[in-house]
């Protein structure tokens, strides 16, 4: 069958999970409104991994909706074992130039021999030169921000100089921005921070924010909600009024309107879990997940077992093989450890934290892990390292009221003690506190849904964005008819 759709829109991805994962389903949601998706990002490591999880073919067509998605993958034209791979800084560059390479190629490729022109760009936060390529070629572009709102505010008001941040010489400086609360020093995304030794992190960030002012993208979306982030939202549209950020969120619950067997995992999940959980009582359960990249120091690993088994809780936990070629050793577990609860190596999150029998989620605080729990009504134990997770962290326990502190970050140099991690889990599932978690967490899980109902505000946003899409495609196409 041969598809027609109104318009073929184009997503480029950062190789990682967290990046593919929200653009995927970003991409499942427009396909499913007539429209014809390529999502493409690195045949290494990601690529390789999506396609033999899910048995990926380049390039063919699979039917999502009322439209169709299809993957792309480019070698980034490094071998496994090269250097670049483990270090950002230079990684970055590489990618950019053989990048816009690739996506340029592509996207006459499929203009001059399959006669669909691509109409839109749609690029995550750490390919910021995407927006580059749409300039270039005069194709309109929208960006994906993985982020809350307010970690977004944080970097527009850092790249502005708005307001004072830490400094070399001031590293302790407390942050003020309007309609944000107070964030300490170790409380702003911590790429910001001039002590981060993620600092290449932060600068592809804020590359993005330059291009905000030289590029006029169509949106910029965030994986949020309005009625989450309201005050925040409201906040940034005025102070960039030129820009139209468009709430789209929580993107999983939108994803979950739209059948479709299309996958971008990068391993088969262990689907024994799902039925382990069905035989736990409810709420009996915590989950524990660090998200990809996180890797904890053993001795920090060992105090988290120690306090899980200490709490007397079950446990379903995801312990993750080190990323290959990091040079970082598999974990140690205790041998106890397997007679409480189970380990697996990937697990279905969005099901598990939808399932009865979970009681809360110890994590890392990511973004994408913050909104599936947020949304799914599970309290947060909060062990956030680096990045976006300490201030997601800040927003669960103080502005969300669904979490408990376990821990400040990386920057706090601190192992945190098995007898605190025993506390904070307690603290979360047992008793009056946990009670009112739970009542914060059920709150947000109808807000959320709320809004990804039909009519719903993610609806709406959403909505506009196709009509939008689609008058500018016909548009063009009346335009090239007359021309």
């Amino acid at each position: 069958m041969e598809p027609s759709p109104q318009a073929h829109v184009m997503l480029v991805s950062f190789p990682g999970q967290g990046h593919i994962n929200p653009l995927l389903r970003l991409g499942k949601l427009i396909a499913s409104k007539g429209l014809m998706v390529t999502f493409v990002t690195t045949e290494q490591p990601w690529g390789a991994k999506m396609r033999q999880a899910n048995k990926i073919q380049n390039g063919v067509l699979k039917p999502v909706g009322s439209g169709f998605l299809r993957f792309e993958f480019f070698s980034d034209g490094l071998t496994d074992d090269d250097e670049k791979r483990t270090n950002f800084q230079a990684f970055r560059p590489h990618l950019e130039l053989v990048g816009k390479r690739e996506i340029k190629n592509l996207i006459k490729r499929y203009e001059r021999e399959e006669k669909q022109p691509v109409r839109c760009l749609i690029n995550n936060a750490f390919v910021p030169w995407v927006c580059d390529v749409a300039d270039e070629l005069q194709i309109p572009s929208a960006v994906l921000w993985v982020q809350s709102c307010a970690c977004l505010t944080a970097y527009y008001y850092y790249h502005h100089r708005l307001v004072k941040f830490p400094t070399e010489t001031e590293p302790e400086i407390t942050v003020e921005i309007p309609s944000l609360p107070l964030l300490k020093h170790d409380e702003i995304p911590s790429f910001l921070h001039p002590s981060s030794p993620y600092a290449a992190y932060g600068d592809v960030i804020l590359d993005q924010f330059k291009r905000l002012e030289n590029h006029k993208p169509l949106f910029v979306f965030i994986d949020t909600f309005q009625e989450l982030e309201k005050e925040i939202i409201d906040h940034v549209s005025n102070l960039c009024p030129r820009v139209k950020f468009s709430p789209l969120g929580p993107l999983f619950k939108m994803a979950q309107t739209v059948s479709s067997d299309v996958k971008g995992d990068i391993s088969a999940p262990a689907s024994h879990c799902m039925e382990w959980l069905d035989s736990r009582e409810p709420s009996s359960v915590v989950y524990i997940s660090f998200g990809t990249i996180v890797h904890l120091k053993q001795e920090q690993f060992e105090e988290i077992a120690h306090g899980v088994l200490s709490s007397g809780l079950t446990f379903l936990w995801v312990v993750r093989p080190p990323l290959e070629g990091s040079g970082v050793k598999p974990y140690v577990l205790p041998r106890e450890l397997e007679e409480k609860g189970m380990i697996v190596e990937w697990c279905p999150q969005e099901r598990v934290l939808a399932h009865p029998a979970i009681a809360c989620f110890l994590s890392h605080c990511g973004w994408n892990s913050t909104m599936e729990a947020l949304s799914s009504g599970v309290p947060m134990v909060c062990f956030p390292l680096w990045g976006d997770q300490v201030t997601d962290a800040v927003y669960l326990v103080d502005v969300f009221k669904t979490g408990v502190r376990l821990g400040r970050g990386a920057a706090e140099e601190k192992i945190v003690s098995r007898k605190v991690v025993e506390e904070k889990l307690l603290e979360a599932t047992v008793g009056k506190k946990a009670v009112a978690l739970r009542e914060s967490a059920r709150r947000w899980k109808e807000e959320a849904e709320a809004a990804v109902e039909y009519g719903g505000s993610s609806d709406r946003n959403f909505q506009e964005f196709v009509d939008e899409l689609v008058t500018k495609s016909v548009a063009r196409k009346d335009n090239g008819k007359h021309s």
